[in-house]
């Protein structure tokens, strides 16, 4: 049977603050005493419950779902949880709170996600409140390849430390695979705010079971229990003579469970590239049988390890720290240490495993210790490129196969090319459903939309034309759309002009890099169009990016600021502002990676 979710209700629900926070606890406990045994000590009656704020910064929906997680359990704790997304907290009201749980991810180079930007520019500014009745506790998401692992979270728990507030548990840093760090923070973190707010609250830790936060639940499918879906087509979009190899591909979802919406990420679990597991294992000096534990901790082979279990394209950093303290390799551990400005980073790209190994051939591991060094591998998140409504049963993905040159050797992505290479038609494909709740198209289906998607950022807005094509939305659609050569990489071509002479695209201007002198990209044509696009935004559309967050989406953002300060007749700081009311609004929203 699936376990019930508890109500939370949100800040839009019709009592005040204190009364929600009661309400959520109240429902929490009855959950709790409900699935407890007869008998057992949650038949005892209800302790006095503690307000308890929890916020989470989210860009894909991560925080967000685990947010709501720590909401559960801590009702089931004598808290009365009321959760915030942190785009639509006001910064006045953490003079009030008490107890409090931050949750967040760290975006781009060591950024907030785009629902907390506003939030920490007021935060970090001179006019943020004295926090000193605070209690809070901070858990950071991060990825440790990224050279500024978890940095928006490490500012946002100094920060609140600075102004005055109590750390009553340590800050969570977690990497990619956050099942395990995360419930270890949870059970301190809910621990200490009860010992901290006693004898108001009571720890229940004396009479239940530690946490544990299951990720799967019988019968579902789901990240730690992906779905086996065929593989029912893979076409190369791209022409002959394109620099580029971009797929279609689609999955079938029958008797899955499954359902997505237009906006929602596809996570893919790949195998590591055969080849590339037998490079390693010759760096080590292994046949490859030797036993190793796998990804689940069971036992199998170093060779089925190193194809499916573990990273071998990213160096992690406790491999690159032992590698260094073997060799004595002054270099390395000069990367390594504090303060290196960015210089680890260039090592560290295009630079894979078995590079490191050959490198430092006087190093050596056995196989155990050598996996016990390793990251785990992670599933791949790509945007959806379909409407389940017109592709019932289905989702599709457009997939730009990567494949370079570093170093003299030839590189290539690990799952593009488990999806465009090593799987056959009809194999099966472990697959999960990623929500995106900060990727949405607007409730009201006659609000027009203007889309800026290069390349494979056309991926969710194909899912956005079809999905208001099937239900037979009024709102006007603009499309901008761009890549290298139109004769070749004009992704959809034929869709798209299909949904044009039908009137379902009302408008799409392309930007073709390539195909003159100058090079010609989305936020070019942005700008020759400023005035219409900011008509648009006069007349309530709502503005939507998906792409490379690196370059491509910082200079579209660039370019929005600038149009709706020519457009508009606003000073530099007007239009930040308007800019971060269309954010507030949910009327600016990107998908970015």
């Amino acid at each position: 049977m699936n376990e019930p979710l508890i109500p939370i209700l949100p800040d839009t629900a019709p009592f005040t603050r204190e009364q929600r926070a009661y309400l959520n606890g109240f429902f929490a406990g009855l959950y709790s005493r409900s699935a407890a045994p007869q008998g057992s000590p949650q038949d005892a009656p209800l302790p006095a419950l503690v307000p308890l704020t929890i916020l989470f910064g989210s860009q894909t929906g991560n925080a967000e779902t685990l947010a709501r997680r720590i909401a559960k359990e801590a009702g089931k704790r004598a808290f009365a949880p009321t959760i915030h997304d942190l785009g639509k907290y006001a910064l006045h009201q953490l003079a009030g709170e008490r107890a409090l749980l931050l949750i967040t991810s760290t975006f781009g180079d060591g950024d907030p996600p785009d629902n907390a930007k506003a939030f920490w520019e007021a935060l970090k500014g001179g006019s943020a409140p004295g926090l000193a009745e605070l209690r809070f506790s901070v858990c950071a998401l991060g990825d440790s390849t990224y050279p500024r692992f978890c940095e928006f979270g490490k500012r946002a728990d100094e920060r609140l430390q600075k102004l005055g507030g109590l750390r009553v548990h340590p800050r969570a840093d977690c990497d990619v695979d956050f099942e395990t760090p995360f419930a270890a923070w949870l059970e301190g973190a809910l621990s200490a705010l009860a010992t901290a707010d006693a004898p108001r609250a009571v720890p229940f830790t004396a009479t239940t079971p530690p946490t544990t936060i299951p990720t799967a639940k019988t019968g579902t499918y789901s990240r730690a229990h992906p779905f086996p879906a065929p593989l029912l087509f893979n076409r190369r979009l791209n022409g002959e003579g394109s620099a580029k190899d971009t797929r279609h591909l689609a999955f079938g979802l029958a008797d899955s469970g499954l359902a997505y919406e237009a906006g929602d990420a596809l996570g893919v679990r790949p195998t590591n590239c055969p080849r590339l597991a037998d490079e390693v294992t010759t760096a080590l000096h292994c046949s490859g049988d030797e036993p190793v534990p796998g990804r689940d901790g069971a036992e199998t082979t170093l060779r089925e390890a190193l194809v499916r279990d573990y990273e071998l394209t990213r160096i992690p950093q406790a491999l690159l720290q032992s590698v260094a303290d073997q060799s004595g390799d002054k270099a390395l551990q000069g990367l390594l240490a504090p303060g290196t400005n960015g210089e680890l980073a260039k090592y560290l790209h295009g630079r894979e495993i078995v590079d490191l190994l050959g490198s430092h051939p006087s190093v050596s591991f056995a196989p155990r210790p050598f996996v016990a060094l390793l990251r785990k591998l992670q599933p791949r998140l790509y945007s959806i490129a379909s409407s389940l409504k017109a592709h019932p049963g289905e989702v599709h993905l457009c997939v730009g196969v990567v494949r370079y040159e570093s170093l003299g050797r030839p590189r290539q992505g690990v799952c593009s090319t488990y999806l465009s290479d090593r799987v056959p038609d009809r194999a099966a494909v472990p697959v999960f459903v990623h929500q995106n709740k900060n990727f949405r198209l607007p409730p009201d289906p006659d609000t027009p939309i203007i889309m800026v998607g290069p390349g494979t950022g056309i991926a969710p807005f194909r899912a956005f034309l079809e999905e208001r094509r099937t239900v037979g939305a009024g709102g006007a659609n603009w499309l901008f759309f761009g890549d290298q050569r139109a004769a070749t990489d004009f992704l959809f071509r034929e869709e798209l002009e299909a949904m044009q002479r039908e009137g379902v695209l009302s408008r799409m201007d392309v930007a073709f890099s390539r195909d003159q002198a100058a090079k010609v990209y989305v936020q070019d044509r942005m700008r020759e169009y400023a005035r219409e696009i900011f008509e648009w935004l006069e007349e309530g559309a709502a503005f939507y990016v998906c792409g490379d967050a690196s370059r491509m989406a910082k200079d579209v953002d660039a370019a929005l600021h600038e149009l709706v300060g020519t457009a508009g007749g606003m000073s530099p700081e007007q239009s930040a502002g308007y800019v971060a009311a269309l954010k507030k609004a949910r009327r600016y929203q990107r998908d970015v990676y």
